[in-house]
């Protein structure tokens, strides 16, 4: 086979707004097991969305926008259900931004020869495939993006905006979730943003300054802003899809607004959609109830629900959207908050 044929049949986005979950999910919560629970989260998320003092940060992990699920997240920003996200660097770059400059993720299989994939430099998520010379240049971009700024420290949150503002300058990604958060005053964090296609590029951008002052990612900055999140949010929900990195990030907010004095409460919400296993004490897998040991998250409206992201987040995002909170939800414009930083 030859990259041609490979990369022949697209990924297709899946659409929360052209189908009503509401009956299955209703359905489910006469059940028993992962239904009923994602039936508990469903109600949870919706009521977070009713609840007119809850701020909420959306965590994501994983291939997630690779796999048919970037439109189902924009429609969850675009329709003020989302107020502050916070992800690994691989779904903002290497998937939502990669697509908003025109490349594509391709429907693949896992049972083949990854050697044939290597020679035609495409590279494979699971049974999804992407073009290794198309993420060059989304790598490229990054550090064309770096170079054209002052060089100094930004948090992950001040280089996405620049990201934002390049696709609303070039009319690239009306799809994209950057460009829908940058215009909808949503505020994204990549606590660790190096690990994605931005690293490449912001490597190659260190490179060519030398000794010269160049641009950095600061994470503590990262950390600080979204504590100022926090502080100013007050009652606050947590909607977390897959765990790792952005869910901790996420959740220790708390501790770090206590640290500040500031007396925060904890999370009031939570619930996550993860397949990851708590018996290692692996993060991504920790409970909700294991969180509020630390103080981060409230024990009253929390859930666990142990299910693949491609198969729960649609039903769950569908689901709050046809009900219809959200028609009645002010957006709570956090990037606003940092305007007068620069």
């Amino acid at each position: 086979m030859n990259r041609r044929e490979l990369l022949q049949t697209e990924v297709t986005q899946v659409d929360i707004t052209a189908f009503d979950s509401t009956p299955i999910i209703e359905a489910y919560d006469r059940m028993a097991f992962q239904a009923r629970n994602l039936a508990a989260a469903c109600r949870i998320y919706d009521r977070m969305i009713a609840d007119r003092d809850c701020s909420i940060i959306l965590c994501l992990a994983g291939s997630l926008f690779s796999a048919g699920l970037k439109n189902a997240v924009r429609d969850l920003v675009r329709f003020r259900m989302v107020d502050a996200i916070v992800s690994t660097g691989a779904i903002i770059v290497d998937q939502d931004f990669f697509e908003a400059l025109g490349f594509r993720h391709y429907r693949g299989t896992p049972f083949i020869d990854d050697e044939l994939l290597r020679k035609n430099m495409i590279d494979r998520i699971y049974d999804t495939y992407i073009d290794e010379e198309e993420l060059r240049v989304c790598d490229l971009t990054v550090a064309d993006i770096a170079d054209s700024l002052p060089p100094r420290p930004y948090s992950s949150r001040e280089f996405i905006r620049e990201m934002g503002r390049y696709l609303e300058r070039e009319g690239k990604g009306e799809d994209s979730l950057i460009r829908e958060c940058h215009k909808n005053a949503v505020p994204i964090f990549v606590p660790a943003f190096s690990d994605c296609s931005a690293g490449f590029g912001l490597v190659a951008h260190q490179h060519k300054r030398g000794k010269e002052a160049m641009v950095t990612i600061d994470s503590a900055r990262d950390f600080l802003e979204l504590t100022r999140i926090k502080v100013a949010a007050g009652e606050t929900g947590l909607v977390m899809i897959g765990g790792g990195v952005p869910k901790n990030f996420a959740q220790d907010i708390v501790v770090a607004a206590d640290i500040l004095q500031e007396n925060p409460s904890m999370h009031r919400y939570a619930i996550q959609i993860t397949v990851a296993d708590e018996r290692d004490g692996a993060l991504s897998g920790s409970t909700l109830k294991e969180a509020h040991s630390w103080g981060k998250v409230d024990d009253v409206y929390e859930q666990m629900v142990f299910a693949e992201a491609t198969i729960a987040f649609p039903l769950l995002a569908s689901y709050v959207y046809h009900r219809g909170g959200w028609e009645k939800r002010k957006p709570k414009a956090y990037a606003d908050l940092f305007e007068e930083d620069g």
